[in-house]
Parts: C-alpha cells; sequence; structure tokens
C-alpha cells in the first residue's frame, strides 16, 4: 500500500525531532568522565568486597583497615555530590571570631554562623512570681536555621550540592577564619569571614576556584537560601511581632519590606538587590552586596499555626548570586549581626538605618531628624531616660505655650459670654436652629470662637503620631528602668491579670491608668462651664474616650504612656495657673464689650455668614407660614 504525502510527511518530522532529541540529551564529556569514574568505583567496590570475602582481617598497604561499607559511601557521595564528594565526608567543629562588642562562632559542616552573641545586651525573661533573670542575647541561633548556596554540579541530579551538607576545612589567622570544601582537581569553595574590633560587621567572601569542571552551566547565577528563624526575645512578643520583618533595598529604588503582620511573598525577579535584612524590634541580620544581587524572592510566615511556641516569625531570602561563568571567581558581601542603633547603621550607608522602624511618613522624619537628635542631646546629660522623657515633655510644653494660652482665653472668652448664651437659650427655647444662628451671630460679635482651642491639639498631634512610633523602636529604651518601670520600651506592668479580660493581655500598666486618670481629670476641669446642651453626649465622650482606649495603651511602651501621662500633669497646671493667675475674666469681659461695640467690615467671612444666617431664618420663616396655612 502506497503511503499518501502527508503520512511522508509525518514519519520525517518524527524522525528529525527523534534525531534532535538525541543529540541535545547526549551526555556531556564532563558527565561521561564523572559516569566512568562512578562505574570504576562500583569495580574497585566489588574487587574489595572479594578481598575481605576471603581474608576478613586483610590490612591494605598504610595500615588502615578498609571495609566495604566505607567504600559505598564513598559511591554514593560520588553520586550525590559529583566534585564535592571530598568534602561530603567530615567531622562537624566550632570556630570562633570574638571582638570587643560579639562573638560569633561557625560550624564547619556548612560553613555557616552557628550563632552570634552580643557582649552588651541581654535576653530578660519572667520566671514564676515575676522574677526577671538575665541571658546571653544570641542572633542566627536558632537550630532549624538554614544559610546554604545551591550549587549545580556536573552529574548531580535535581538542584545540585547544598553546601549545608558538606564538611569545611577551618583557617584561622588573626581576626579571619577561612572555610574550605575541597572539590576534585586541586579546586575549593571558600568562605572567609573577618571581624574587626569595635563593629559588628563581618567582612565575608565566597571564593569560586577551579571550580569551572564542577559547576554546570547554568546561565552564571548561584542560589543562596537563607532561612532565619526568629526567637523571640523581647516580653512583649506581640508587639515585637508587629516589628519584625524581611527589609531589602533595591538598588535603583528606596527601601522596602514585606508584611510585619501577616504572611508575604514577595517576587523580584528583575529588580536587583543591595541588601535584605531580617529585622527584629531592635536587632537585625543583615545580608550587604558589594555590588548586587541580581535577583530575589522574599518570604515571611508570621500565622501562628505555622510557627512554633518559642518562634517569632520565620524569614527566608532566595538570593541569587551573579557567578559561575569561570574558573575562578568572588563575590563579596557584608554580614550586620547587631542592635538597630540609629547611627550605627546609618554609618554603614545604603540606607540600612530604615530597618529602624520609625516610619516611612512624615512621622517617620519628624522621629528621625528632630525627636531622635533631642533625646540624644538630653540624655547626654541626663543619666534616667525617664527624666529625659520627663524634661523632652516640658521643652515641648514651653514650645506650645503661646498656642496653650489662645485656647485658655478661647475657652474663658466662653465662659464669660455663658450668662448671654443662657438668655439666648430662653429666648428661643422652642427653637434649637434659631439658637444656633443667634449663638453663632453673638460669637461674631464679640469676636470669640468656640473652635479655638483646637489649635494646640491639632499641632501637637504630629508629635504624638511620631513618638507612637518612636518609643518601640528607639533601642535607647530597652531595658532602661525609671520609677516602677524596668523597660521603657514595653510596658510597666504592676499586676496581673486573669487572661480572658478583654484587651487587657494579662496585666496593668500603671502608666497607662495613670494617663487616663488624669486625661478624666483635665477633661473635667476644661468643661465645666462649657455647654453640651446642643450634644450632651459629647459631655459622656470626654470620660469614656480615656477609659476605652486604656486597653490600647496598657500593652503600649511605658516610655510613650509616661509621655502622655507627664503631657496631662503640664496641661493640668498650665490651665489652672494661667487661668486663676494670668488671664483676668474682668478684663476680659470689657474687650468683649469693646469688640462687639466696634463698627464690623462688610464683606468678606462676616459678611457671607450674616447672609448665611439670614437665609436660614427666610427658609425657617417660609416653612413655618406654610404650616400654618
Amino acid at each position: 500500500m502506497e503511503m499518501d504525502r502527508t503520512s511522508i510527511v509525518g514519519i520525517v518530522l518524527i524522525m528529525i525531532l527523534f534525531v534532535t532529541w538525541q543529540y541535545v540529551t547526549a551526555p556531556s564529556a564532563a558527565e561521561i568522565e564523572m559516569e566512568q569514574r562512578y562505574q570504576d568505583s562500583i569495580a574497585a567496590l566489588s574487587d574489595q568486597e572479594l578481598i575481605e570475602e576471603n581474608d576478613p582481617k586483610f590490612v591494605p598497604e598504610g595500615g588502615a583497615v578498609s571495609t566495604a561499607s566505607d567504600s559505598l559511601r564513598l559511591v554514593e557521595n560520588r553520586s550525590r555530590f559529583g566534585g564535592f564528594a571530598p568534602a561530603a565526608a567530615g567531622t562537624e567543629e566550632e570556630v570562633v571570631l570574638e571582638n570587643d562588642l560579639m562573638q560569633v562562632t561557625f560550624s564547619t559542616k556548612g560553613g555557616t554562623i552557628r550563632r552570634a552573641e552580643l557582649k552588651n545586651y541581654a535576653k530578660v525573661i519572667e520566671q514564676d512570681g515575676n522574677e526577671e533573670v538575665r541571658l546571653p542575647l544570641l542572633l542566627l541561633n536558632d537550630d532549624q536555621n538554614k544559610f546554604e548556596y545551591i550549587i549545580p554540579v556536573n552529574g548531580v541530579s535535581g538542584e545540585g550540592v547544598r553546601t549545608s551538607d558538606l564538611y569545611f576545612e577551618p583557617t584561622i589567622e588573626g581576626n579571619t577564619v577561612s572555610l574550605r570544601a575541597p572539590v576534585d582537581g586541586g579546586g575549593y569553595l571558600e568562605q572567609r569571614y573577618t571581624l574587626e574590633d569595635g563593629t559588628y560587621l563581618l567582612d565575608y567572601d565566597v571564593r569560586f576556584e577551579g571550580m569551572d569542571e564542577v559547576i554546570a552551566n547554568t546561565g552564571g547565577t548561584v542560589r543562596l537560601y537563607w532561612e532565619n528563624h526568629l526567637d523571640k526575645i523581647e516580653k512583649n512578643s506581640q508587639y515585637e511581632g508587629n516589628y519584625s520583618t524581611l527589609y531589602y533595598k533595591p538598588v535603583d529604588d528606596d527601601t522596602d519590606y514585606c508584611s510585619c503582620t501577616s504572611d508575604d511573598v514577595e517576587e523580584l525577579d528583575d529588580q536587583p538587590l543591595k541588601w535584605v535584612a531580617g529585622s527584629q524590634q531592635f536587632f537585625t541580620s543583615a545580608l550587604i552586596a558589594d555590588d548586587r544581587f541580581s535577583s530575589a524572592v522574599l518570604t515571611t510566615v508570621a500565622d501562628r499555626e505555622r510557627l512554633a511556641d518559642d518562634e517569632l516569625k520565620v524569614l527566608i531570602s532566595e538570593l541569587n548570586l551573579p557567578v559561575g561563568t569561570s574558573g575562578s571567581e568572588t563575590f563579596g558581601m557584608a554580614f550586620y549581626v547587631g542592635p538597630n542603633e540609629f547611627e550605627r547603621l546609618r554609618a554603614i550607608g545604603y540606607d540600612l538605618s530604615d530597618v529602624v522602624s520609625f516610619g516611612s511618613s512624615i512621622f517617620g522624619s519628624i522621629n528621625r531628624w528632630i525627636i531622635r537628635p533631642l533625646f540624644n542631646f538630653l540624655s547626654s546629660f541626663i543619666g534616667n531616660m525617664g527624666i529625659t522623657i520627663l524634661v523632652l515633655t516640658l521643652i515641648v510644653k514651653l514650645l506650645l505655650y503661646p498656642l496653650t494660652y489662645k485656647m485658655l482665653v478661647s475657652q474663658s472668652k466662653m465662659q464669660v459670654l455663658k450668662p448671654e448664651i443662657e438668655k439666648l437659650k430662653a429666648k428661643h427655647k422652642d427653637d434649637a436652629q434659631a439658637q444656633q444662628m443667634e449663638t453663632m451671630k453673638m460669637y461674631q460679635e464679640y469676636g470669640a470662637s468656640p473652635l479655638g482651642g483646637c489649635l494646640p491639639m491639632v499641632v501637637q498631634m504630629p508629635i504624638w503620631f511620631a513618638l507612637y512610633r518612636f518609643f518601640p523602636a528607639s533601642i535607647s529604651f530597652r531595658q532602661e528602668n525609671f520609677l516602677w518601670a524596668n523597660d521603657l520600651s514595653t510596658y510597666d506592668s504592676i499586676l496581673r491579670l486573669p487572661e480572658w479580660i478583654p484587651f487587657m493581655q494579662g496585666h496593668l500598666s500603671l502608666f497607662a491608668v495613670l494617663w487616663a486618670v488624669t486625661t478624666v481629670i483635665y477633661a473635667y476641669y476644661n468643661s465645666r462651664h462649657m455647654d453640651y446642651s446642643a450634644q450632651p453626649m459629647m459631655k459622656y465622650f470626654q470620660y469614656i474616650m480615656p477609659i476605652a482606649f486604656l486597653g490600647f495603651f496598657n500593652s503600649f511602651a511605658a516610655g510613650l504612656t509616661a509621655y502622655l501621662f507627664f503631657s496631662n500633669v503640664f496641661n493640668i497646671l498650665q490651665t489652672v495657673i494661667t487661668k486663676n493667675f494670668i488671664i483676668d475674666d474682668d478684663k476680659l469681659r470689657a474687650k468683649l464689650e469693646a469688640n462687639k461695640a466696634k463698627p464690623k467690615k462688610k464683606g468678606g467671612f462676616s459678611a457671607r455668614l450674616q447672609e448665611a444666617l439670614k437665609e436660614q431664618q427666610r427658609q425657617q420663616a417660609a416653612t413655618q407660614g406654610k404650616k400654618g396655612k
């Protein structure tokens, strides 16, 4: 049977595809050599087994007893690790670098940091009976941590060889430790760390030497996988968790970060990075490239169901290094493992100080360039940070006193005009709209404003919002004592409460209670002569509000609640002194009468207000006329 043209074309195409597939999948010369070495090892193993069957006590040249299991392990290592087989067996050891600030311990298995102890800081835990115990503060110390290069190797299937499975040979010279993993042919993979005095910054280089026949050609990249399990360090772990995440700095863009409160994944395939940092509330572990990481995938795990009880978060950084195109390459980096000290991080450069959670908006700028320098200046000659907060509060209140004085004068005007307001209410007791219009007209005639007391509060709001971020982010307040508070960066617990009480989180903060009490006192003193007939609920809301917010401030930094308490005390003192000794009600009443007697300018806001009032009166009269008919 003759074949049609379509069938012939199809068979030819299939043959072409088959030949092409055979060519593409054919092993390279290096893979053929690797396979031959593997077969030779199998043959050698078989010969050895025959010798041992005939003479179990056979001792080869050199005196070392050889076993079939050892030979089989060599064969397995060759299959799993390819050219890295010489580094696949060994004994794990620890080596140490130390300076005046920290002690860094390295493991020869994987060639990575096993733990870093910061000498000038401590971790404080509470035992039964509220007893506090100070422990060494360790970073990068979780047993589940991983820091490994995934290297594609000729003859090894899958992703390649993971350096966490290799044993590195250590060499210490002064303040430098070199960790080398040998490869076939005399080459090696080296991780080199250098630690100078007075710094938390380790110089870190990874060197690929004589590995052009070992590394498979994958486009010139090697992947670094860094999995950092953050352990709980601070007393308020919930708050610590909200300030912990992965930060990263694109080469040509501003610093960014993953979500602080939920699981997150950032795929940065086409965005080279300068650095990536796993930051906790007060401490950071950052990897900074001398040049750049070519791309990255960053993952944060914050879901409590996916974390162990003692874990805060898991931070995973997958970084691509642009290496692997030649036989000898070095990729330079720096490893920062230390506290979030703003000036220290700023001196490193590359916007690394952005890991300090002062905020990224206008409030962050206020914290960085106004509040922080002011605190540093005050604390340079004041030994206690609580006293520094008190002095800062006094300075803020003195600077804002001109506005506060205007606010108190405005309140006094309302108090002086209260009899006139009562007359208007009596005159228009059945017409709330008329009361409102006549009251507004009277305010305009006397030159008074019920909103005159709002300006100082509005001006202070940026300071409040900035301090809301400043105290829990500034390491200067960590574990600083003041009065009953033993740590101004977290809540000042004076009483344990049952966990079932909502919003209180099992404790009672005295500074938060004092803030709530003084807020109620201040509100009462200010509202004694105010008229709440139009909005009666406002009279009670000003007392309910501080009680409702007590649950919020109860777990906040004692530094902030102390500031708010001091601020209320100064507000009360300023109000009492100003109203009783500075403002003269008789002179103020005479000034108001003089304002009323002055001719009012036509046009502008006053004219528009008068016209609006008249229009409302006309509409009201027209509405009442229609109802009368």
